[in-house]
Protein backbone atom coordinates (compact mmCIF):
# COMPACT_ATOMS: atom_id res chain seq x y z
CA UNK A 1 0.00 0.00 0.00
CA UNK A 2 2.67 2.08 1.51
CA UNK A 3 4.29 2.06 -2.25
CA UNK A 4 1.06 2.45 -4.74
CA UNK A 5 0.92 5.86 -2.67
CA UNK A 6 4.41 6.89 -2.99
CA UNK A 7 3.87 5.48 -7.11
CA UNK A 8 0.90 7.85 -6.94
CA UNK A 9 2.74 10.85 -5.39
CA UNK A 10 5.62 10.71 -8.17
CA UNK A 11 2.81 10.16 -11.01
CA UNK A 12 0.99 13.48 -9.54
CA UNK A 13 4.19 15.83 -9.37
CA UNK A 14 5.18 14.28 -12.60
CA UNK A 15 1.65 14.70 -14.09
CA UNK A 16 1.79 18.83 -12.75
CA UNK A 17 4.98 19.54 -13.93
CA UNK A 18 3.72 18.57 -17.69
CA UNK A 19 1.05 20.96 -17.40
CA UNK A 20 3.52 23.53 -15.95
CA UNK A 21 5.78 23.23 -18.96
CA UNK A 22 2.82 23.38 -21.31
CA UNK A 23 1.57 26.48 -19.86
CA UNK A 24 4.85 28.45 -19.97
CA UNK A 25 5.50 27.21 -23.39
CA UNK A 26 2.70 28.33 -24.34
CA UNK A 27 3.41 31.57 -22.72
CA UNK A 28 6.67 32.14 -23.79
CA UNK A 29 5.73 30.99 -27.31
CA UNK A 30 3.30 33.84 -27.35
CA UNK A 31 5.58 36.50 -26.64
CA UNK A 32 8.56 35.56 -28.47
CA UNK A 33 5.89 35.28 -31.84
CA UNK A 34 4.97 38.79 -31.20
CA UNK A 35 8.17 40.44 -30.71
CA UNK A 36 9.77 38.34 -33.92
CA UNK A 37 5.92 39.50 -35.58
CA UNK A 38 6.87 43.24 -34.33
CA UNK A 39 10.75 43.20 -36.04
CA UNK A 40 9.42 41.55 -39.32
CA UNK A 41 6.39 44.55 -39.57
CA UNK A 42 8.52 47.31 -38.29
CA UNK A 43 11.61 46.12 -40.81
CA UNK A 44 8.96 46.48 -43.88
CA UNK A 45 8.39 50.14 -45.52
CA UNK A 46 4.85 51.08 -46.36
CA UNK A 47 3.40 49.94 -49.45
CA UNK A 48 3.99 52.31 -52.67
CA UNK A 49 0.69 50.79 -54.09
CA UNK A 50 -2.89 50.51 -52.78
CA UNK A 51 -3.69 46.95 -50.46
CA UNK A 52 -5.92 45.37 -53.50
CA UNK A 53 -2.74 45.46 -55.85
CA UNK A 54 -0.16 43.62 -53.38
CA UNK A 55 0.62 40.07 -53.47
CA UNK A 56 -1.57 38.09 -51.09
CA UNK A 57 0.37 37.50 -47.52
CA UNK A 58 2.08 33.89 -47.19
CA UNK A 59 1.10 32.28 -44.33
CA UNK A 60 3.03 33.55 -41.08
CA UNK A 61 3.73 36.67 -42.77
CA UNK A 62 2.99 39.87 -40.32
CA UNK A 63 0.07 41.47 -41.91
CA UNK A 64 -0.20 44.46 -38.93
CA UNK A 65 -0.93 45.85 -35.97
CA UNK A 66 -4.29 45.78 -33.99
CA UNK A 67 -4.87 48.47 -31.23
CA UNK A 68 -7.08 48.84 -29.25
CA UNK A 69 -6.70 52.13 -27.34
CA UNK A 70 -8.90 52.07 -24.43
CA UNK A 71 -7.52 48.54 -22.95
CA UNK A 72 -4.07 49.69 -23.84
CA UNK A 73 -3.84 46.47 -25.99
CA UNK A 74 -1.74 46.02 -28.95
CA UNK A 75 -0.77 43.17 -30.73
CA UNK A 76 0.88 41.99 -33.77
CA UNK A 77 -1.38 40.14 -36.18
CA UNK A 78 -0.06 36.94 -38.84
CA UNK A 79 -1.34 35.44 -41.81
CA UNK A 80 -3.30 32.37 -41.30
CA UNK A 81 -4.75 30.44 -38.05
CA UNK A 82 -2.70 27.45 -37.81
CA UNK A 83 -1.56 26.06 -34.54
CA UNK A 84 2.08 27.70 -35.72
CA UNK A 85 0.60 31.25 -36.55
CA UNK A 86 -1.66 30.96 -33.62
CA UNK A 87 1.11 31.00 -31.63
CA UNK A 88 2.93 33.92 -32.51
CA UNK A 89 -0.07 35.88 -32.90
CA UNK A 90 -3.76 36.84 -33.91
CA UNK A 91 -4.08 35.00 -37.48
CA UNK A 92 -6.05 36.97 -40.57
CA UNK A 93 -8.36 34.11 -41.34
CA UNK A 94 -7.13 33.36 -45.51
CA UNK A 95 -9.42 34.19 -47.60
CA UNK A 96 -11.44 36.81 -46.00
CA UNK A 97 -11.34 40.65 -46.79
CA UNK A 98 -8.40 42.48 -45.54
CA UNK A 99 -8.12 44.60 -43.22
CA UNK A 100 -9.38 47.96 -44.83
CA UNK A 101 -11.25 46.23 -47.70
CA UNK A 102 -14.79 45.28 -48.32
CA UNK A 103 -16.04 42.59 -46.73
CA UNK A 104 -15.39 39.82 -43.75
CA UNK A 105 -12.23 40.74 -41.89
CA UNK A 106 -12.10 37.41 -39.56
CA UNK A 107 -9.16 37.40 -36.77
CA UNK A 108 -8.45 34.51 -34.22
CA UNK A 109 -6.94 34.15 -31.51
CA UNK A 110 -5.99 32.15 -28.59
CA UNK A 111 -8.09 32.92 -25.39
CA UNK A 112 -5.52 31.91 -22.95
CA UNK A 113 -2.83 34.39 -24.52
CA UNK A 114 -2.90 37.03 -26.83
CA UNK A 115 -6.90 37.41 -27.43
CA UNK A 116 -7.52 37.33 -23.77
CA UNK A 117 -7.91 41.04 -23.37
CA UNK A 118 -10.78 40.35 -25.50
CA UNK A 119 -12.78 39.81 -22.51
CA UNK A 120 -12.76 43.46 -21.70
CA UNK A 121 -14.19 44.70 -24.85
CA UNK A 122 -17.21 46.59 -25.14
CA UNK A 123 -19.81 48.13 -27.62
CA UNK A 124 -17.94 51.09 -28.63
CA UNK A 125 -14.37 50.70 -28.11
CA UNK A 126 -11.95 51.35 -30.81
CA UNK A 127 -9.91 49.09 -33.04
CA UNK A 128 -7.24 50.23 -34.92
CA UNK A 129 -5.56 47.90 -37.62
CA UNK A 130 -2.05 49.53 -39.15
CA UNK A 131 -0.98 47.97 -42.12
CA UNK A 132 1.41 48.70 -44.62
CA UNK A 133 -1.24 50.10 -46.89
CA UNK A 134 -2.93 52.40 -44.10
CA UNK A 135 -4.52 53.10 -41.37
CA UNK A 136 -8.64 51.73 -40.26
CA UNK A 137 -10.42 52.45 -37.73
CA UNK A 138 -13.44 49.88 -36.65
CA UNK A 139 -16.01 50.51 -34.26
CA UNK A 140 -17.25 47.41 -32.09
CA UNK A 141 -20.84 47.24 -32.55
CA UNK A 142 -21.69 43.93 -29.92
CA UNK A 143 -20.07 41.27 -28.66
CA UNK A 144 -22.06 38.00 -28.52
CA UNK A 145 -21.43 34.09 -27.28
CA UNK A 146 -22.02 31.15 -29.79
CA UNK A 147 -21.47 27.51 -30.17
CA UNK A 148 -18.62 26.23 -32.18
CA UNK A 149 -21.12 25.26 -35.01
CA UNK A 150 -22.72 29.16 -35.18
CA UNK A 151 -19.84 30.22 -38.11
CA UNK A 152 -22.27 33.54 -39.09
CA UNK A 153 -19.15 35.64 -38.15
CA UNK A 154 -17.39 34.24 -40.80
CA UNK A 155 -19.81 34.20 -43.57
CA UNK A 156 -19.02 37.01 -46.34
CA UNK A 157 -20.09 40.55 -45.52
CA UNK A 158 -21.01 43.88 -48.20
CA UNK A 159 -19.66 45.85 -45.78
CA UNK A 160 -16.61 46.47 -44.58
CA UNK A 161 -16.99 44.43 -41.25
CA UNK A 162 -13.83 42.72 -38.49
CA UNK A 163 -14.59 39.70 -36.68
CA UNK A 164 -12.27 39.07 -33.62
CA UNK A 165 -12.78 35.53 -32.68
CA UNK A 166 -12.02 33.51 -29.75
CA UNK A 167 -13.15 30.16 -27.31
CA UNK A 168 -14.85 31.18 -24.49
CA UNK A 169 -15.18 31.11 -21.38
CA UNK A 170 -11.84 32.98 -21.24
CA UNK A 171 -11.31 30.95 -17.64
CA UNK A 172 -11.85 27.34 -18.85
CA UNK A 173 -9.37 24.36 -18.31
CA UNK A 174 -9.39 22.49 -21.45
CA UNK A 175 -11.11 22.68 -24.63
CA UNK A 176 -13.70 25.97 -24.41
CA UNK A 177 -17.00 24.44 -25.50
CA UNK A 178 -18.04 28.15 -27.14
CA UNK A 179 -16.83 31.49 -29.22
CA UNK A 180 -16.80 34.81 -27.94
CA UNK A 181 -17.48 36.62 -31.38
CA UNK A 182 -16.60 40.82 -31.34
CA UNK A 183 -18.27 42.29 -34.07
CA UNK A 184 -16.93 46.05 -35.77
CA UNK A 185 -17.71 48.06 -38.25
CA UNK A 186 -14.74 49.97 -40.52
CA UNK A 187 -15.56 53.46 -39.27
CA UNK A 188 -12.87 54.91 -41.82
CA UNK A 189 -9.09 56.10 -41.53
CA UNK A 190 -7.21 56.16 -38.44
CA UNK A 191 -6.20 59.36 -37.39
CA UNK A 192 -3.79 60.38 -34.93
CA UNK A 193 -6.67 61.21 -32.45
CA UNK A 194 -8.21 58.30 -32.93
CA UNK A 195 -5.37 56.35 -31.38
CA UNK A 196 -5.31 58.46 -28.25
Amino acid sequence: MHRLKLLLSYALIAGGAFFLFQGARDLLESRFGQTAAEREFDRTPPAPVPQPLLPPPSPGDTIGKLLIPRLDAQLYVVEGDGNWELRRGPGHMSGTAMPGDFGNCVIAGHRDTHFRILKDIRRGDDIIIETRAGEYLYRVKSTRIVPPTNTSALQPTHNAELNLITCYPFYYVGAAPKRFVVEAQLAGAADSKSGS
